[in-house]
């Protein structure tokens, strides 16, 4: 469909038009009232294009909510905005306040599996995602390449005799546009190394993971992560209606970059909408080597998962037993960029699958069997 905003993004054009540029997209910052979710704080993105979604301080500025057009791609769970305060660390209790969303980030320390490392008891995906952002900016002016609206913030991991670590994050987007970015520095602001594993779990939902949507991605090899996952690997990149009582499967892709550096993968409903509708994911292969893509087909729990990464996601313990645990030394800075936005209609499409073929090249994708040597 056509962007309407597209020959209007004038600042005197619009000015002139309006007191106040929220009538078409900006930012808004809010807080949650009630249950689990009171006190949570979120900042409010529209784009003008239909493209909106909710970043939230109170969970590491963290993407729950996110729709286009009216339609929600992201796939939320019965949680809602839990409040941080509410974090079990131990064990699966992550997931008590797992809201999904487009964006939770796992780690800085650890993530994965719940796991032993060392003698340290770590669980689920690590502490990242409820951990509140201080330092919050956030606010929208016009600058050279449009009106550009941001929110940005600091989150620290640290702890007496223990790992320090500080990401500062940066999520922006441009008014007229159906896409955001998100920009991460992670710094160890201690004196000793460590670990450092970050993973990026970006959940798709219903309407845009459906019967028939596909997962389109440059995949040179799949393998199933695990028995459970092995019997799906013909279909790992089809989903099917919900089914009950659906045992989660996890497939690891070695994916091809472009010539920039670049891999791109998208969840695609090709009958949503007018000439199909989807959500990419845009970065940078060298910051996040892994990707893993998370399959769930459950009742309620109906959701897909492409999860960029710098580790899997069996936990830090087979990350140090494989020889490729990351570490970050005292003072040192990593960056983490990505990109993420809207599929609109059957030529965009087509152009994404374009690039994907011509990334696999004749070989096409190769699967792997789970126990086959990591990529």
């Amino acid at each position: 469909m056509r962007n309407w905003l597209e020959d209007k993004l004038d600042r005197d054009y619009l000015r002139k038009r309006m007191g106040d540029l929220w009538q078409v997209g900006g930012v808004r910052r809010v807080t949650l009232r009630e249950g689990l979710w009171e006190g949570s704080e979120a900042v409010i993105f529209r784009t003008g294009t239909g493209f909106s979604f909710w970043a939230l301080p109170s969970r590491g500025l963290d993407i729950s909510h996110a729709e286009y057009r009216g339609i929600p791609l992201a796939w939320l769970s019965a949680s809602g905005e839990v409040h941080p305060s509410h974090y079990e660390p131990e064990g699966l209790g992550w997931l008590r306040g797992f809201f999904g969303g487009l964006v939770a980030t796992c780690g800085m320390t650890y993530m994965g599996a719940p796991c032993t490392d060392q003698g340290k008891e770590l669980g689920l995906h690590g502490r990242y995602s409820y951990l509140s952002a201080f330092a919050v900016w956030a606010d929208a002016e016009w600058g050279e390449d449009g009106y550009e609206m941001w929110a940005e913030g600091k989150v620290r991991e640290a702890a007496l005799f223990m790992d320090k670590l500080e990401l500062k994050r940066r999520i922006s987007a441009v008014l007229g546009e159906s896409r955001l970015w998100i920009s991460d520095t992670v710094t160890n602001i201690g004196f000793e190394p460590s670990p450092l594993m970050l993973l990026y779990h970006i959940n798709i939902g219903y309407p845009v993971i459906d019967e028939g949507s596909e997962l389109v991605a440059a995949s040179r090899t799949v393998r199933p992560r695990d028995e459970v996952a092995k019997p799906g690997i013909d279909r790992y990149s089809t989903f099917e209606a919900p089914q009950h009582s659906y045992k989660e499967q996890v497939f690891y892709h070695e994916m091809a970059a472009d010539e920039s550096g670049y891999v791109t993968a998208a969840l695609i409903n090709p009958r949503l909408a007018e000439g199909g509708l989807g959500v990419y994911v845009r970065y940078r292969q060298a910051e996040l080597p892994y990707f893993t893509e998370w399959k769930q087909m459950g009742e309620g729990d109906y959701v897909v998962g492409m999860e960029p990464g710098n580790a899997l996601v069996e936990g830090r313990a087979k990350e140090r037993e494989y020889g490729t645990l990351q570490t970050i030394e005292p003072g040192q800075v990593v960056e983490f960029n990505l990109e993420i936005g809207v599929l609109d209609g059957a030529e965009a499409i087509a152009a994404h699958r374009e690039a994907v073929s011509r990334l696999v090249g004749r070989e096409g994708t190769k699967i792997l069997g789970f126990r086959e040597k990591r990529g």
